[in-house]
């Protein structure tokens, strides 16, 4: 019975079914969630989202089944669902949450969620402050962008999607980095929301054919990919990838140009290119080989073959490794106590690291750029992703 969990986008792991259905979730359930007299916007019920993947400690099951009720009323309004049947205990127990918030507003259950996120900050000694968007007030569709403890976190959101890039998605991305690159933040975050890192790219995008044909689409792609891969060669402070479950594709490419890599030990990375009759890209073909040598480089880069979280680290494309029970909490830990460094120091020191090799990055993201787009227009690439969509379909 253990499977069972309630899914909440935290970093705990829950309890066994058999304590999942010994509380009641009526009017018992005393926390703090009085409204405010002003309602949560949304912007705020954003931020509380966030908030709670922080939290380092479990806040109990009485406390998830409230957020997930709260959570489900701000952003669907009252149950309409039908009651799970009586031997689906978890999915009962989740549901009678839902349903004991009767009629109240979405506005009010967003008021309450963002004041119980709040409470549960505050207990364990955090500021009750929400994090402030970055970019003064900039909002993405595919992102959840915050900075606090001068730390701007790049979220990637599309966790139903496994956070596979869209078109929408990399233009989100760069937008977020030039802005991290303005503020006032020491350090840049770049992590994922729910279980998966980043799955690469989604490849619907290469569905989407423009009137121009196959041939305009490639040229597309190829500008949006090199203006993407620039904007971390670029990126002018610390940039630190949280690598909070697997990895696949681009996700993985770019690392090559974070300056800390830190990832639980669930994490994989894989590199699935000529499976899909596709090229490296990311400036991989440069730093990959460069990192771990040319040997491993191929076995990955040619061969698709799949790293843990340990051989990456050992190979150098990781910084450290942590256990999935504690990875966020340490790594965040870490991370506030680096951006109390001198701001000033730790940007200057990274442009010098990186201005040795700059031009050379550039004119390898432009060369492999170019392959990828010749890649896109040929039969072998077509026939490959065609094959993939495939046998997905039978899946």
């Amino acid at each position: 019975m253990a499977g069972f969990a309630l899914k909440l986008s935290a970093p705990w792991r829950f309890v066994k079914l058999r304590s999942l259905v010994r509380f009641s979730t009526g009017p018992s359930l005393k926390l703090h969630t009085t409204a405010s007299p002003m309602m949560a916007t949304v912007e705020q019920f954003e931020q509380a989202k966030n908030k709670l993947s922080t939290l380092k400690n479990d806040p109990g099951n009485e406390a998830k089944l409230k957020i997930y009720a709260l959570f489900k009323q701000a952003t669907q309004g009252p149950c309409n669902t039908p009651k799970p049947g009586m031997l689906d205990f978890v999915n009962k127990v989740k549901w009678d949450a839902w349903k004991s918030l009767g009629s109240i507003s979405q506005d009010e259950a967003r008021q309450q969620y963002c004041d119980l996120i709040g409470s549960l900050v505050t207990a364990e000694g955090g500021t009750t402050l929400a994090a402030k968007p970055a970019g003064s007030g900039t909002t993405y569709e595919t992102l959840l962008v915050t900075t606090e403890d001068d730390i701007t976190t790049i979220k990637l959101n599309r966790p139903a999607k496994k956070n596979a890039i869209t078109t929408e998605m990399y233009n989100d991305i760069i937008a977020a980095l030039e802005q991290a690159a303005k503020d006032d933040s020491v350090i840049t975050v770049i992590t994922g929301a729910g279980d998966f890192y980043c799955s690469g790219n989604d490849l619907s995008n290469f569905t989407k054919i423009p009137e121009g044909g196959v041939d305009e689409m490639a040229k597309q792609g190829g500008d949006l990919l090199r203006k993407y891969v620039k904007a971390y060669i670029d990126f002018p402070k610390p940039l630190v990838a949280v690598v909070n479950g697997p990895a696949v594709g681009i996700s993985v490419t770019v690392l090559g140009l974070f300056d800390l890599v830190y990832a639980t030990d669930r994490a994989t990375f894989h590199t699935p290119f000529s499976q899909l009759g596709q090229s490296a890209e990311g400036c991989s073909s440069y730093t990959f080989p460069k990192i771990m040598g040319s040997a491993k480089a191929s076995e990955m880069l040619l061969f698709n073959k799949k790293l843990t979280a340990a051989q990456a680290c050992g190979l150098g494309l990781v910084t450290e490794v942590f256990p999935d029970s504690s990875f966020q909490s340490e790594v965040w830990s870490r991370l506030k106590a680096y951006a109390k460094l001198p701001p000033n120091s730790l940007a200057l020191s990274k442009q010098l690291i990186r201005s040795m090799e700059k031009d050379r990055l550039h004119a390898v993201n432009n060369a492999e750029v170019e392959r990828l787009m010749e890649r896109w227009t040929s039969d072998e690439c077509f026939n490959a992703v065609m094959s993939f969509f495939q046998a997905k379909a039978k899946l």
